[in-house]
Order: structure tokens, then C-alpha cells, then sequence
């Protein structure tokens, strides 16, 4: 890719030779010219177009619920910030026992917050889609904070998108997963994978969990999404062995990668420190 002082010598250059050819070569010539300019504006777009679908992945591990709502906030209010080069970014980590309730608190009132933090877990009100689920150890939480204009602006197109990007994931394994009228992932009657989103003009917040070994007596205490008369399942039940996040993971991000038509790099140690930094003094102020 040329800068704007090569281009112009190499014009001029041009030019220059263009004087001394017949007319016939002259047509030849400039068309020739025309093609390796264009190319070279194609090349510049593809570049451009390429790094904005660059998705940065930030592996926490395990992290409190409460935290990793303020990290959302945090990395999508990134986006407005231009120095940011690489605003895309997808947190994967895992809760400790929590439930969470999304928009839609149907059924559930102060008694039922009470009870069911009596079980030893957390219990949270977001502002993500959907009703109440469980979120804990052995599941895999994955938050995209994404600039869907970068992709396809569009909520529902970007629901299809997850869902597709776990059945492919669920194939990895050798498991027919699919959807259903009901948002999620599920094989058979039971839910695998959990979605609740959350977009403020294309930017998204909250995101997926995935059953890997997640201890499912926890969704006894619920009715999962509240869906009544249907089940939850994980990839180690569906299975009959084991199956780590760790083991998933890598799975996952090359079939995000792969849906979403993207490249995904992990994020630079040095942004997660400013990023930590930053929470931490916000969280010293309040």
C-alpha cells in the first residue's frame, strides 16, 4: 500500500513516460494504470475492513458476576473512545454460583431473590433480554463486546450468529445441536447454551453460557428461562465423559471465528492492566 507522497511520484512518473508512447499504447497504458490504482484502493478497504472485524479475546478465568458487569461497561464504552484502535472484544471466563434475571422479572420478587441466595449463590438484575438462569463453575460465560456495524447491523441477525456459532461448536464434538421458537441452543428437549443480550446502537453487551460441566441440580431451584417443561443439558452429560472450559474454549473462539467471518487475537497484557486499572479506580470512587 502506497502512501500519498508515493502515489504522487509515481503519477508523475507516469505522466512523464505516457508523453513518449503512441496513441494506441497511450489507451494500453492507461488502463493498465487505472486497474493497479483501484487495486491498490481495494487493498487499502480489505485492510481497513480486516482490522475493524479483528476481535481481541480476554480469558479472565473465573471472575465475580458483579465485576465482569462493570468490565462490560467499561470495554463497550470503548468504543466511542477513538483512540481505541481495537474496540471488538469477547470476555470468556466463569462465574461463581450466581442467578440472574434479564428484563423480564416475571415470578420473580424479593421472596424468590431471598431464597434463592439461601442456596449459596449470588443473585443479579441486568439489563440483557430474557428471564431468569443460573450462571456457575463448569460453565463457559462468553460476553461479546461488538460493533456490529462492523459485521451486520442488526440484533437478530447477530442472535443467529451465536446460535450457529455454538451448533458448530456442539458438531466439534459430534453433537446435533439446533435451534428452537425459543432462543438458545438446545439438543432435543434439553438447553445447552443460554443467550441474553443486551445493544445500545449496535454496541453488545452480555452474551452466551455454555454448559461444559456445570453442575446442573443448580437449575432445579429455577424454570430455566422460564420454560416450563424443558430440561438443561452440557456437553459432558450429552457426552458421558468429562469436558473442561478448558477443553472448549480454543473450540469455541475457531467456530466464532469461523461464523463470524473474522480473525481473533488475544488481547495485549498491557491493555488488560490499563483496563483492571481503570475499574479498579472507578470502583475506589464509588
Amino acid at each position: 500500500m502506497f502512501s500519498f507522497c508515493c502515489r504522487t511520484w509515481v503519477i508523475l512518473a507516469c505522466l512523464l513516460y505516457a508523453t513518449r508512447l503512441t496513441r494506441s499504447k497511450k489507451v494500453k497504458f492507461v488502463s493498465v494504470l487505472t486497474k493497479f490504482f483501484y487495486c491498490q484502493s481495494q487493498s487499502s478497504c480489505d485492510m481497513a475492513s480486516n482490522f475493524e472485524k479483528l476481535v481481541k479475546t480476554w480469558k479472565l478465568g473465573k471472575i465475580d458476576y458483579a465485576r465482569a458487569l462493570r468490565l462490560q461497561e467499561h470495554v463497550s464504552s470503548l468504543h466511542n473512545d477513538s483512540k481505541n484502535h481495537v474496540k471488538n472484544t469477547l470476555l470468556c471466563l466463569e462465574h461463581y454460583p450466581v442467578y440472574t434475571i434479564g428484563l423480564r422479572t416475571k415470578q420473580y420478587d424479593l421472596n424468590e431473590e431471598v431464597k434463592l441466595r439461601n442456596t449459596g449463590a449470588d443473585f443479579h438484575k441486568t439489563n440483557r433480554g430474557g428471564l431468569i438462569t443460573f450462571h456457575g463453575p463448569g460453565q463457559l460465560v462468553v460476553y461479546p463486546i461488538l460493533n456490529l456495524k462492523h459485521f451486520t447491523p442488526s440484533m437478530r441477525w447477530y442472535v443467529c450468529q451465536i446460535e450457529k456459532t455454538i451448533i458448530r461448536l456442539c458438531e466439534k464434538f459430534g453433537l446435533k445441536a439446533e435451534t428452537s421458537p425459543d432462543t438458545g441452543v438446545w439438543i432435543g428437549n434439553n438447553k445447552i447454551c443460554a443467550i441474553g443480550i443486551h445493544g445500545s446502537r449496535f454496541i453488545t453487551t452480555h452474551g452466551l453460557a455454555l454448559n461444559c460441566n456445570t453442575d446442573l441440580t443448580w437449575f432445579d431451584n429455577i424454570v430455566p428461562c422460564g420454560l416450563i417443561g424443558k430440561g438443561v443439558t452440557s456437553l459432558s452429560n450429552e457426552l458421558k465423559q468429562n469436558v473442561s472450559i478448558e477443553e472448549v474454549l480454543p473450540k469455541f473462539i475457531e467456530s466464532f471465528c469461523e461464523t463470524f467471518e473474522c480473525d481473533c487475537t488475544e488481547i495485549d497484557r498491557a491493555e488488560v492492566d490499563r483496563i483492571n486499572q481503570s475499574l479498579d479506580v472507578q470502583t475506589d470512587s464509588d
